[in-house]
């Protein structure tokens, strides 16, 4: 009886100490990784790395003069030689290490191996990166960040740059206008492709930036931040009045560039430019980024005389694509539903977006549409998103890059409210004054304070 009252007596902690622990890895992943996790998987790592190596086909057989030494030394076997590995750097998610490659090595047998090392070090995923020749970085993950979503404190935008959400290794994904000018963004209802084009409105809010919106669902997206559009269609009969007129603003602007251009001898290398963003400061017309939700509806016609109209539409939408960039226009391309089928000109707008942003889509072909031409594999990954993680997405751009993200909550009264804190910094252009929102303003004095960059965060 004694010895049974001795074994409650330990067993009793033990089982609640385990019973804490599989509570907090499933309700507090974080706060799991930091205590239990990480010191588990860097003991792991440490105690297998060299039979880990070995057994996933990543060592070399050693040198001559370690094979000679070797044999001088000690009567021990010749083992082949494993990636020479730096020092282990905890972080907030995971862990990571530098590895020196072995002669006759690459990346991709690293990354190709990915899937071994991630489950026998038992961590969530693993990520390869190159650094230098010879040298790549070890991205261990330790639990899944995009089951509830936490943007990194050091996810800092800039002029242009909107931290939007976070991809799976944990780091920020960040919508920049400079380098990826114009994106199309898909998702079925209640896919999160709202939450999204959200993150993106409020990030720009706070940047002397023009957003102009066409929403043909009779403004229901975007009328919340009317108070810091310079434009909004909420039909295809306004959205035909606005289209030529962004396509004029661009015209203006490459004439004011060209002008810039009448170089003469004297004129030093650096003031000759080809884009807005070679002009002075001054003279620097402010960027413009439009955002276009249910781009569907721009092409749906049912007489002769919406055909002609959609043709038109299309055409100024194609020609912003094409020659916006210079001219420092942006567009945000959103829809349900993007494929051939629209009309004439669907797949030559898709060919002019850089970025691909694919939430949850009803069909395959949307998905293909989206990622098709750029990464194939990403299509798989896009279908398989399940209806019970909104916001969830596959991101890809031309460069054959990919990466599923997520992105974290945020309300859309917090959002409308930052675009009403931030009204009175609604550039002055007078080409889209007709076309402005009638909206009540605040007073500058109880406006929030400006600040550059505006970080996203949940």
């Amino acid at each position: 009886m004694s010895d049974l009252t001795t074994l409650l007596e330990v067993g009793g902690p033990v089982v609640a100490l385990g019973g804490g622990a599989a509570y907090a890895r499933a309700k507090h992943p974080a706060a799991y990784w930091s205590t239990v996790g990480l010191p588990v998987s860097t003991v792991r790592l440490l105690s297998s790395y060299g039979s880990v190596m070995e057994a996933c086909g990543l060592t070399v057989a050693p040198s001559r003069l370690r094979v000679l030494a070797m044999k001088a030394m000690t009567q021990r076997e010749v083992r082949p030689v494993p990636p020479r590995r730096g020092i282990i750097r905890p972080t907030l998610t995971g862990l990571k290490l530098r590895l020196r490659l072995a002669p006759g090595q690459e990346p991709a047998d690293i990354a190709a191996s990915a899937e071994r090392l991630r489950h026998a070090w038992g961590v969530h995923s693993a990520y390869v990166t190159t650094v230098k020749p010879g040298v790549v970085e070890l991205s261990l993950v330790g639990y899944d960040v995009l089951r509830r979503v936490r943007m990194p404190r050091k996810a800092v935008g800039g002029f242009l740059k909107v931290p939007v959400a976070l991809r799976e290794d944990a780091t920020p994904f960040i919508r920049d206008y400079r380098t990826i000018p114009h994106q199309l963004t898909l998702g079925a209802t209640l896919s999160g492709k709202s939450m999204y084009l959200r993150h993106l409105i409020a990030g720009l809010a706070r940047q002397p930036v023009a957003l102009v919106g066409i929403d043909c669902k009779r403004g229901v997206e975007l009328a919340p931040f009317a108070p810091r559009l310079s434009a909004l269609a909420t039909d295809p009969d306004q959205a035909a009045e606005l289209l030529p007129t962004l396509v004029k603003e661009m015209e203006d602007r490459y004439d004011l560039i060209r002008a810039r251009q009448g170089i003469a001898p004297e004129t030093p290398d650096e003031a000759i430019t080809s884009d807005i963003w070679g002009l002075p400061e001054d003279e620097r017309p402010v960027p413009v980024v439009l955002f276009v939700d249910e781009v569907a509806e721009l092409f749906l016609v049912a007489t002769k005389k919406d055909e002609e109209r959609r043709d038109e539409m299309v055409t100024q939408l194609i020609r912003l694509a094409q020659l916006g960039r210079a001219a420092g226009i942006h567009l945000e391309v959103c829809g349900q539903r993007f494929g051939a089928e629209l009309g004439k000109g669907a797949t030559m707008l898709r060919a002019q977006l850089t970025g691909r942003v694919c939430h949850r889509v009803n069909d395959e072909a949307s998905a293909k549409m989206a990622l098709g031409d750029i990464a194939p594999e990403a299509v798989h990954a896009a279908c398989s998103i399940a209806p019970e993680r909104p916001g969830l997405a596959v991101a890809g751009d031309t460069s054959g890059g990919w990466s599923r993200i997520r992105t974290p909550y945020l309300s859309l009264g917090d959002a409308a409210e930052t675009c009403q804190e931030s009204a009175h910094m609604v550039p002055d252009l007078a080409a889209l004054k007709p076309f402005r929102p009638n909206v009540p303003v605040r007073p500058v004095e109880d406006a929030a304070p400006v600040v550059l960059p505006h970080p996203v965060t949940d």
